[in-house]
């Protein structure tokens, strides 16, 4: 991981309390900010859910990405799709409910979550650099049936900044995973967004309860600032607005 300021430390004001980071052994997680799920036409639509309720994750994370990849961080994006014969969507998620276009229907964005699709793609605002990581997902966890674990084992990476699509799904569920494996989460509240409101602000609520009991809720404000504090007042409010 190219550095050019040498290791970096900082400490990140989060809840349930502050937490010191080594940003030399810390990735920057974006989590399915995909045309299917943000944009009209694509999945999330399909399931009936007004996908503007997530937009206003955008510009955070495009915030701490731009400072993130200034010092040489690790970037990591998701993305949640299928084969394109199904074969590692099982019939139970396929089936499931009563959505307009169910996965693998065609779609105005090409096929309904299906790798190499346009919707399946990263929306243009946090679009990955020739040089970061990008998993490709067939579940909601990033760990399942993927590379993830044995890349940041690569960076020899002990933290990750999680943020992105949705709170209370495949953040939360990736988050736990993490937890699981011994690494330590710091979620940006303002960097995650739900279809539903309050959803958002109860995966938040179970993340930090207990002492942390899957890891640490933070915002983007609070993560420049421990990057970058020269320039954490003008990238904070460039986020916000």
């Amino acid at each position: 991981m190219a550095n050019s300021r040498g290791p970096l430390t900082g400490t990140v004001a989060a809840e349930p309390e502050p937490i010191a980071l080594d940003f030399a052994a810390t990735a920057l997680l974006i989590i399915d900010m995909q045309r299917d799920f943000m944009e009209p036409g694509g999945f999330g639509e399909t399931l009936g859910n007004d996908v503007s309720q997530l937009a206003r994750a955008v510009k955070p994370i495009a915030a701490v990405l731009e400072a993130a990849r200034d010092i040489g961080m690790l970037v990591v994006h998701t993305r949640e799709g299928h084969l394109p014969d199904l074969s590692d969507a099982p019939p139970a998620k396929i089936e499931r409910g009563a959505p307009s276009l169910r996965i693998g229907d065609p779609g105005p964005m090409g096929r309904i979550l299906i790798r190499g699709e346009a919707g399946h793609d990263i929306i243009p605002e946090l679009y990955p650099l020739d040089s970061e990581v990008v998993i490709d997902k067939p579940g909601k966890g990033a760990f399942y049936a993927t590379e993830l674990d044995d890349v940041l084992q690569q960076y020899g990476i002990e933290n990750l900044l999680v943020c992105g699509v949705t709170t209370e799904v495949c953040v939360n569920t990736t988050v736990r995973e993490a937890n699981d494996r011994g690494y330590r989460c710091v979620v940006l509240a303002d960097g995650c967004a739900s279809y539903f409101p309050e959803f958002h602000e109860m995966g938040l609520k179970m993340i930090k309860a207990q002492g942390g009991i899957f890891g640490w809720v933070s915002d983007s404000a609070a993560v420049l600032e421990a990057l970058s504090p020269e320039t954490s007042k003008t990238a904070a409010a460039g986020a916000s607005r």
